[in-house]
């Protein structure tokens, strides 16, 4: 059986040194038939849907030379396919790439979404531990973070983190410290750009994740501190015990 094969394979390159027609047929499938072993290691999906062109060019090629309709029909048909979905990649490598260089003005594409209400200061936006329903970007004013006793500045968005905690409980409360103007945003149409806007859904991971590395940062300064002072405390009363050992 294997002296058969070589046989077949013999007369078919014979058949193909002859024929121009024969040998381009016999490279098309040869390199559709590379394109498809490299794919079966690439795990990327822009790259296996090149390779899957490729492929299709290659046995298309083959159907209409060798002549192998089935073949050219059923590649003719999955290339279109092929190229579509490219593109549809292609488009959204570019929109998430265009996502970081726009996150920085998130805050400008955001404003149509959102309601303007201006508050009085002292006026208390939502306490420690309510439910989170609106994400807030403050446009005017100074608005206080009590527990951590922080500010918030023009153009910064708050009340995000609430929104990916498991029980939705605001962590701080926000308190208006001077005449603001804030602007909102309810919780469904958060939801939306979040799942619809790569720049929005970026913006959003990028400002948790400062969030979290600030409160982390602020509890090892903390930890720091206190741990300091015990230093501090353990040494003065090492001190006085060392004066009254030498009294007595």
């Amino acid at each position: 059986m294997f002296n058969h094969l070589i046989a077949e394979i013999s007369r078919y390159a014979q058949l193909a040194l002859e024929s121009p027609s024969e040998m381009l047929a016999l490279l098309s499938v040869i390199a559709a038939g590379v394109s498809v072993l490299v794919s079966s290691f690439v795990k990327t999906m822009i790259p296996l849907r090149w390779l899957a062109i490729g492929s299709n060019i290659g046995f298309v090629a083959y159907g209409a030379l060798h002549p192998s309709y089935p073949m050219l029909m059923l590649h003719a048909l999955l290339l279109p396919i092929n190229v579509f979905r490219l593109a549809e990649m292609v488009r959204l490598t570019r929109r998430v790439a265009r996502a970081r260089a726009e996150a920085a003005h998130s805050g400008v594409w955001l404003k149509p979404y959102m309601r303007a209400r201006k508050y009085r200061a002292g006026t208390v936006l939502f306490k420690q531990g309510d439910q989170a329903d609106r994400l807030y970007m403050l446009a005017e004013g100074r608005i206080e973070l009590v527990e951590i006793n922080s500010n918030l500045l023009p153009g910064q968005i708050f009340g995000e983190i609430a929104f990916f905690s498991p029980d939705r409980r605001r962590r701080l409360t926000a308190r208006c410290a001077d005449n603001c103007t804030v602007l909102s945003i309810d919780e469904s149409t958060v939801k939306q750009l979040y799942y619809q806007n790569p720049a929005f859904g970026f913006n959003m991971i990028e400002l948790v994740a400062a969030r979290f590395s600030a409160d982390v940062d602020r509890l090892n300064a903390e930890l720091g501190s206190a741990r300091k002072e015990a230093e501090q405390r353990a040494a003065v009363q090492d001190g006085v015990a060392a004066r009254v050992d030498m009294i007595e």
